[in-house]
C-alpha cells in the first residue's frame, strides 16, 4: 500500500515519469550500497535479532511518512529522503530474513517449496495491497495508506516475538568485516552457477523490472483512470506473481528450476510486449498478469537456486550479493527507463523492456545449452574410462 501511495503522490505532484524512476532509485539504491554490509551482519550476528531491529526501524520510517502526509506540508524531496531511509533498512533486512527462512525449515528438501510459499505470501500482499490502496487513495486520502502501513508493523513484530527458534550459538569470527566481504566475493567467483544466477538477476533488474515505474502513466494517461485504476493494474501484476509463486510451491522435488527460469523469462518479456501498446483495458490486465507470472520467477527461482547451492557459512553474504543485484540494478534501471521514456515515449520504452527480457532469456538458454554439452562430454569421458578399466 505504501509503495502504491508513494508512486501516486509523486506522479500527482510532478506528472513526470522521470520522477517515478527517481523515486525507485531513492528507495532501492541505498540497498545496493549497504547490502554487502547487511550480508556480513547477517552472518556475524543473531539473524532473528537483526530482523526484529529492521522491522522496528521500518515501522518508525512508515510512521514518519504518515505524519509528514497528514500535516499536509510536504515536498518531493522529503518523501524521497524517507525512501532512502527505507532502502538502507532493507539492505540489512533482506539478507537476515532470507537466511532465516533456511533455518526455519527442518527438512532441507522442502526448502524450494518453502521459499516459493514465502514468495506467495509476499505476492499475495502485492495482489491485495495496491487494490486497497487505490480505493483508499480515492475515497479517504493518501495519509490513510501510510498510517495503515505503519500500524501493520505491530502485527509483524508481534509475530516475530511469538516465533520459537533454536537457541542462537555465537561463532567466533577471525576475520574483520572487510575480510569477510572479500571471502564472500571469492566464494562466488569459485561457484560459477551462483555467479550466473546473480548476473541474470542483475540484468533483469537493470533492464526489465523497472517497468513498474511506468504503470502510473498507463493508469492516468492511457486508460484515463484514477488512483483506483493504478491500484487495480498493480494488483493484477500481483495476481500473476502470486499465481507463479503457487505454481512453484506445487513443484515436485528435483524439478529443473533453471529450465523454468528460462521459460518464465520469455513469458515475462512476452507479457510486457503485449501490454505495452494495448489500448483495451481488459486485455491490458490479462497481459500484465502474464508479465507478473513471469516476473515472479526471476526473484523466487533465483533465490531458491542460491539457497540450495550456497555453503551455510556463506549464506548471508551470498544473499547480500543477490540483494545487490535485485535492489541495486533496479534504481539505476529506473533512472534509465524514466529518461528513455522522455525521448521515445513510454509505450515504446515498455516494449523495449519486454524485448530485453527475451534477449536475456536467450542468453540463459545459451548457458543451459553449454551446461548440457559439458555434462554430455563428462558422461562420455566417464564411459570411456570405465571401458578402459
Amino acid at each position: 500500500m505504501q509503495k502504491t501511495a508513494v508512486s501516486w503522490v509523486i506522479y500527482t505532484l510532478t506528472h513526470s515519469t522521470f520522477m517515478l524512476g527517481l523515486t525507485l532509485f531513492a528507495s532501492q539504491f541505498p540497498s545496493f550500497l549497504f547490502s554487502l554490509m547487511g550480508g556480513v551482519v547477517s552472518d556475524r550476528y543473531n539473524r532473528f535479532k537483526v530482523l526484529l531491529t529492521t522491522q522496528v526501524a521500518s515501522m518508525i520510517q512508515a510512521t514518519l511518512l504518515a505524519i509528514l502526509i497528514f500535516i499536509n506540508h510536504y515536498q518531493v524531496w522529503e518523501i524521497l529522503s524517507l525512501s532512502v531511509l527505507l532502502g538502507i533498512i532493507n539492505a540489512f533486512d533482506v539478507p537476515a530474513r532470507q537466511s532465516l527462512v533456511y533455518e526455519m525449515v527442518d527438512d532441507k528438501t522442502d526448502l524450494p517449496n518453502a521459499l516459493a510459499l514465502n514468495s506467495s505470501m509476499v505476492n499475495l500482499s502485492r495482489l491485495i495491497g495496491p487494490g486497497i490502496a487505490g480505493i483508499i487513495l480515492e475515497k479517504v486520502g493518501d495519509g490513510a495508506c501510510f498510517l495503515l502501513n505503519a500500524v501493520s508493523f505491530l502485527a509483524v513484530i508481534g509475530s516475530l516475538l511469538l516465533m520459537r527458534l533454536p537457541k542462537y550459538v555465537h561463532k567466533p569470527h577471525k576475520k574483520n568485516v572487510f575480510g569477510e566481504l572479500k571471502e564472500g566475493m571469492r566464494y562466488i567467483k569459485r561457484t560459477p552457477s551462483i555467479a550466473f544466477v546473480i548476473m541474470m538477476l542483475a540484468l533483469i533488474s537493470l533492464f526489465v523490472l523497472p517497468f513498474s515505474t511506468l504503470i502510473p502513466y498507463y493508469a492516468k494517461d492511457v486508460f484515463r483512470g484514477t488512483a483506483s485504476t493504478f491500484g487495480i493494474i498493480d494488483s493484477f501484476i500481483g495476481l500473476g506473481a502470486f499465481s507463479g509463486a503457487i505454481f512453484l510451491a506445487s513443484l515436485k522435488a528435483g524439478s529443473n528450476l533453471k529450465q523454468i527460469l528460462f521459460i518464465n523469462t520469455l513469458v515475462f518479456g512476452a507479457g510486457l510486449i503485449l501490454f505495452s501498446h494495448e489500448s483495451s483495458y481488459p486485455l491490458a490486465l490479462i497481459f500484465v498478469t502474464i508479465a507478473g507470472f513471469g516476473m515472479m520467477s526471476q526473484i523466487t527461482v533465483s533465490n531458491t537456486l542460491i539457497q540450495t547451492t550456497v555453503a551455510p557459512n556463506m549464506r548471508g553474504r551470498v544473499i547480500s550479493f543477490y540483494a545487490m543485484a535485485f535492489f541495486g540494478m533496479q534504481p539505476i534501471g529506473g533512472l534509465i527507463v524514466g529518461s528513455v521514456s522522455k525521448w521515445i515515449g513510454t509505450t515504446d520504452t515498455l516494449m523495449g523492456e519486454g524485448i530485453a527480457a527475451l534477449l536475456i532469456g536467450l542468453l540463459h538458454w545459451r548457458y543451459l545449452h553449454k551446461e548440457k554439452l559439458k555434462a554430455r562430454k563428462a558422461l562420455i569421458l566417464e564411459q570411456r574410462q570405465l571401458q578402459v578399466v
